[in-house]
């Protein structure tokens, strides 16, 4: 019985492992049904102006990873793929990119705060720059929904002798 009981547990943490990317998934195969069944019900949906749906599946705060699958219209998977990079950061242009257009690029942010003095939204991200070190990703919008800033600051909690760091 406890065997029994030991072996079903890693069963269910190796399915949740291999779930978390998608792993498992075929481009212009996997059904709508089956990427919900593997990595669950997507916290945002956008359609775009092809007709096609981006499906959106944060792993944040510890993951700093935002799983992009996108739908055709007729429920079948056209491809899968992690958006908080910095080839993607780098398509956000100050002054000109809107909200609508940075929640496609890298889906809905962890967390979000306003600025009433500032007239400022902000979006946080955790993010992984190309070393897998840890980093924060603050996009500041004008309440007019133009984004104004792209601020990337070093999770220093992640340093010895930091907060949470080893000494």
């Amino acid at each position: 019985m406890k065997t029994e009981v030991v072996a079903a547990l890693i069963v269910l943490a190796v399915s949740g492992c291999a779930s978390f990317d998608g792993r498992g998934l075929v481009p212009g195969q996997s059904t709508a049904k089956e990427v919900e069944a593997v990595m669950g019900v997507p916290a945002d949906r956008i359609k775009l102006a092809d007709g096609d749906t981006n499906w959106y599946y944060p792993r944040q705060p510890t993951g700093r990873m935002m799983f992009v699958v996108r739908m055709s219209p007729e429920g079948v998977m056209l491809a899968k793929e992690q958006v908080l990079t910095e080839r993607n950061i780098a398509r956000l242009v100050r002054d000109a990119t809107t909200r609508e257009q940075a929640r496609e690029i890298l889906g809905p942010p962890w967390q979000t705060a306003r600025f009433e003095r500032l007239e400022r939204e902000v979006w946080e991200y955790y993010i992984y720059n190309v070393e897998q070190l840890d980093y924060y990703l603050n996009l500041q919008f004008s309440y007019d929904g133009i984004l104004r800033e792209v601020i990337i600051v070093k999770d220093y909690t992640k340093e010895p002798g930091g907060k949470g760091g080893k000494n």
